[in-house]
């Protein structure tokens, strides 16, 4: 199973139990035993993957989770080259998605989502699609960032990203294009999440090039060519059932329905407390969200006690399978991302998926559609959605007014609801703090690492890069010490 033939090896049988099997965990698993080390991996539910997952509806099997990755590195379409999926990454539809602005005006109220920016930021603010985004004197106030002086706030500690825009842009740009672009991604408000945590690196080229649309186009320019995220043809999905396949080939030791109840030293390894019975290992790796890894840690390290992270509330997805032969013109791209305070509409965000994938498209059929609805805007349920069955009937009333086609439940072949609890974590101002005394207090146990989402970030691209930065400083601190040649 081995993926490298030029690691450092570890004595044989230094056992590494691993505790969560989300896609943070199976990497880990992944990268410890192809240094030679024994891995369980000891999950609480009877599924592998975390939000990389899927389910079937209406017969078509669809991802529950992620559906697509972001390009700006080489991580996830590498994971798939190495996991035999290299012929299954495909990019989506470039018509892209629309856009949905507060209010109810229907002849203003949608459009095409520029893309010349990061993060709904423009690069350039007077581009005619931002002045139809954001109107005339929204863009007069956001062109005054190329005159404006920085002052201190590109070394302030923190800062939010709704703080940047707004004293940069103003209060349209932050409103109309960040806002809801964020709202899809984080599901949080720009003015929580930390700048530095969500857009690294916009700050310093803030400096360098004088404002932030220059700093924006500066690094749009720096990016890789193409489109901004990928996935997998037959859904993402299959890079946890091809992870797991090649985990348990390798002689990963994979225990589902395996919930951690505590955790203890035991001499200078490990025990894990389950239902079934204890798991001792010489090290231990934490892949579990932040409220559950610190409460599992308190006792053994009880410095983590007092960063432990606030709970972050669910994020609800409901599938629609509809036969409406009237979507196959694609009336809003891939989908529309909602604006806080668009009247009539619950969700934050749309997906159409077959417009978005081509494989999915063929795989429906002609007439048929797969529609996304994501509810969860800044992390909160409203009491009209509380159940599925009421889900159910907003995402109805949602689709048709976000498409501007009429669905009625007589269209619907099949529908699903998911609920992720805190698949999401918010990089909220001071996030990076958080993570350093988290990082301070793992380093000092030397058998002892911590990943996930929660330290990461968001997304599949930070959660895997993590996951193979903990395990490797793991295996390097397991593996035995080289001898001095000099004998001194």
């Amino acid at each position: 199973m081995p993926h490298r033939s030029n690691v450092p090896r570890v004595t044989p049988g230094k056992p590494v139990v691993v505790v969560g099997g989300g896609m943070a965990g199976l990497i880990v698993a992944r990268e410890l035993l192809a240094r030679g080390l024994t891995v369980t991996v000891l999950e609480r539910s009877s599924a592998f993957g975390g939000c990389v997952a899927d389910h079937e509806v209406a017969g078509l099997r669809l991802d529950s989770g992620a559906e697509s990755y972001s390009t700006r590195s080489d991580t996830v379409p590498a994971l798939a080259r190495q996991l035999g999926l290299a012929d299954h990454l495909v990019t989506p539809n470039p018509a892209g998605a629309w856009i949905r602005f507060p209010g109810k005006d229907p002849q203003h109220s949608a459009m095409p989502l520029p893309r010349s920016g990061i993060l709904g930021i423009p690069a350039d603010v007077l581009d005619p699609e931002i002045v139809r985004a954001i109107g005339r004197a929204g863009a007069l106030r956001a062109s005054l960032d190329k005159v404006l002086p920085l002052g201190s706030l590109y070394k302030d500690e923190g800062v939010s990203l709704g703080e940047v825009v707004r004293a940069r842009m103003g209060i349209d740009v932050l409103t109309r294009l960040v806002a809801p672009v964020v709202g899809g991604v984080f599901s949080a408000d720009p003015d929580d999440l930390d700048v530095d945590s969500v857009a690294p690196g916009l700050r310093k080229m803030m400096k360098q090039h004088g404002s932030l649309g220059a700093a924006v186009g500066a690094m749009r320019a720096a990016a890789p060519a193409g489109s901004a995220v990928g996935g997998l043809s037959g859904g993402m999905a299959q890079l946890t059932a091809a992870l797991t396949d090649e985990l348990r080939a390798g002689g990963a030791d994979l225990r589902p329905d395996s919930e951690a109840l505590s955790i203890a030293r035991s001499g200078s390894g490990w025990t894990v407390a389950t239902a079934s019975g204890p798991v001792a290992a010489d090290a231990l790796v934490m892949a579990v969200d932040g409220p559950g890894a610190v409460d599992l840690l308190g006792d053994a390290l009880p410095r983590l006690r007092e960063d432990r992270p606030q709970a972050v509330p669910g994020v609800a997805l409901v599938t629609l399978v509809v036969d409406v032969p009237e979507l196959d013109a694609h009336p809003r791209g891939t989908g529309v991302l909602v604006a806080a305070g668009a009247e009539g509409v619950s969700a934050k965000a749309l997906t159409h998926a077959t417009a978005k994938w081509s494989w999915l498209a063929d795989q429906a059929g002609p007439g048929s559609h797969v529609l996304r609805l994501s509810y969860g805007r800044a992390g909160q349920l409203g009491d009209e959605v509380a159940d599925d069955a009421a889900l159910y009937r907003a995402a109805l009333a949602d689709a048709s007014a976000l498409l501007e086609t009429t669905i009625d439940e007589a269209d619907v072949v099949g529908w699903k609801v998911v609920r992720w609890n805190g698949a999401l974590p918010h990089a909220s101002v001071g996030h990076r703090d958080l993570v350093a005394r988290v990082r301070a207090a793992a380093a000092s146990e030397r058998h002892l690492e911590i990943t996930g989402a929660w330290l990461a970030g968001t997304g599949l691209v930070a959660v895997i890069d993590d996951a193979r930065v903990r395990a490797k400083a793991l295996a390097d601190r397991l593996a035995p010490q080289a001898k001095d040649p000099t004998g001194l």
